[in-house]
């Protein structure tokens, strides 16, 4: 029972609260051990709250999951994990998360708080909205970003804030994409919201966030304000990195017939993965040395 409720929290989606540690990185108080711990606190935290979302999201989506080929496979999907116990477990594990933050900081708390409504509402709702159902997911994703700052008590920068939402809409965009394509004409069965959809309009907004996530970060790293505040002209030696992994991913969506699971592809795809770790290096260099 344990091993199915652990892959229904999906431990490898807990990537994306990496970006918990974007406000301690480049506030530069990543070595501060009071901020290291307050931060990974949070992190540990949103896995928790995002875990519970996932599970809640699972059982409303059970009837379409048996349709896809690969969330059929899921625990709860399959019917190897009851209804009741994951219902129980994942409102159990929501109500502790959210004490928590609140113990931690509150106004941390607060967007705890507002994450899992924000997700609910998706769950229940907002995912039947065309273009609003994906824009609702990079909310969560400048939700964490926001967390991270907040729990540590800094201001973000509002360019990471705009970086943060223009790239979680390229995945987001990415990921109907496939669907799409891998459901074919099951697509609609699996998500009534893909009815809405066609390779060509996805493929049109795709370009969109692309360019405006490329300028953004570049505007980002150029900005006198942001140079002035990390105390460093040097942000711009980050941008070909970037570049690379836009370019990649989107190899990756069109020519390999990918991106459905933006974090397993962060975990699997090797040029990828060593790119973000190269442009972490880069931003530690700069930002510490």
């Amino acid at each position: 029972m344990f091993g199915k409720t652990w892959i229904s929290m999906r431990p490898f989606q807990w990537v994306k609260n990496f970006l918990i540690f974007a406000g301690l990185i480049f506030s530069q108080n990543f070595f501060s051990p009071a901020f290291f711990f307050k931060s990974f606190f949070a992190f540990l935290l949103f896995c928790g709250i995002s875990s519970s979302v996932y599970i809640l999201n699972d059982i409303l989506d059970l009837k379409q999951d048996k349709l896809h080929p690969i969330k059929s496979k899921r625990p709860l999907a399959s019917g190897e994990l009851s209804v009741s116990f994951a219902l129980s477990f994942s409102v159990l594990l929501g109500i502790i998360c959210v004490v928590l933050s609140f113990l931690l900081q509150i106004n941390f708390g607060l967007i705890v708080v507002v994450y899992f409504l924000l997700n609910l509402f998706y769950s229940l709702y907002l995912k039947q909205l065309v273009i609003l159902d994906v824009m609702c997911v990079a909310a969560g994703f400048v939700l964490r970003a926001l967390a991270g700052a907040v729990v540590i008590e800094v201001v973000i920068s509002s360019w990471l804030v705009v970086c943060t939402i223009l790239l979680a809409l390229f995945l987001g965009f990415s990921k109907r994409r496939h669907e799409l394509i891998l459901l074919e004409n099951d697509a609609v069965e699996h998500r009534k919201i893909l009815a809405e959809y066609s390779p060509y309009f996805l493929d049109q907004m795709i370009a969109v966030v692309t360019a405006s996530t490329v300028v953004a970060y570049a505007f980002y790293t150029l900005s006198p304000e942001v140079m002035e505040k990390l105390g460093t002209r040097y942000m711009d030696l980050t941008i070909p990195f970037v570049l690379y992994g836009i370019f990649r991913y989107l190899y990756l969506i069109h020519q390999k017939k990918e991106g459905g699971r933006p974090t397993r592809m962060l975990l699997s795809d090797k040029p990828i993965l060593i790119n973000v770790v190269l442009w972490l290096i880069a931003v530690f260099l700069i930002l510490y040395l």
